[in-house]
């Protein structure tokens, strides 16, 4: 099969399904106020993933997610999501309606017996947009299936809103984590907010279709 190509970015990427191999570190947040239209007051999910060698694209992406149940069907619903890969930005946008933008990441980790210690930061032009702390021992975690769902409203050519599936496996486990968003930056909306918890996903493989 062909891959398509993007004209808005000029970039080739994979057809889908993408399966994806990497890791993954969630914390969620409680925001009691609607801060637009697209996000309204709720539970929603900040991640830092980096995906690795094994899958059709590799590179590092910060996202933010709420759930939502449309059409009837369980998903969640990405608001916010950076990558420093043009083709995955042209891929999730013209595959998924997904709004990828490009920024830039920093992932530092290390690692003694189980614990494990990350330290991820993004920022775009320069500008800070988010920097996060994990410390975890997932790694010795037993591996256990997951699916899911991602529902989008239309951007760019898409004439309705897109619906994608997910399945996959991984070692998760609940770990600490401390984050920090730009109170100037495009996630200021979760400046000076504690997650209610976190979690690490180590070693996941997943299907995107």
């Amino acid at each position: 099969m062909t891959s398509p190509v993007d004209p808005s970015y000029d970039v080739v990427y994979p057809p889908a399904p993408w399966d994806m191999v990497g890791q993954l570190w969630l914390s969620l947040f409680r925001i009691k106020d609607a801060v637009d239209d697209l996000r309204p007051a709720g539970i929603y999910g900040a991640a830092f993933v980096s995906y690795e060698e094994g899958s059709p694209l590799t590179y590092s992406e910060l996202l933010i997610a709420r759930p939502v149940q449309e059409d009837g069907v369980k998903a969640v619903s990405i608001t916010d999501i950076w990558v420093d890969s043009p083709a995955s930005v042209a891929g999730g946008r013209g595959l998924w309606a997904i709004p990828k933008e490009l920024c830039d990441f920093s992932l530092e980790s290390s690692y003694r017996g189980p614990l494990s210690r990350t330290e991820w930061s993004a920022s775009a032009e320069r500008r800070p947009i988010a920097h996060a702390r994990f410390s975890d021992v997932s790694r010795i975690a037993i591996r256990t299936p997951f699916k899911g769902a991602t529902w989008q409203p239309p951007i760019d050519d898409h004439a309705g809103p897109v619906t994608a599936r997910l399945t996959g496996s991984a070692k998760a486990l609940p770990c600490r984590g401390r984050w920090e968003f730009a109170p100037d930056g495009p996630l200021g909306w979760l400046a000076g907010r504690r997650p209610l918890v976190s979690f690490r996903m180590s070693g996941f493989r997943m299907s995107f279709a």
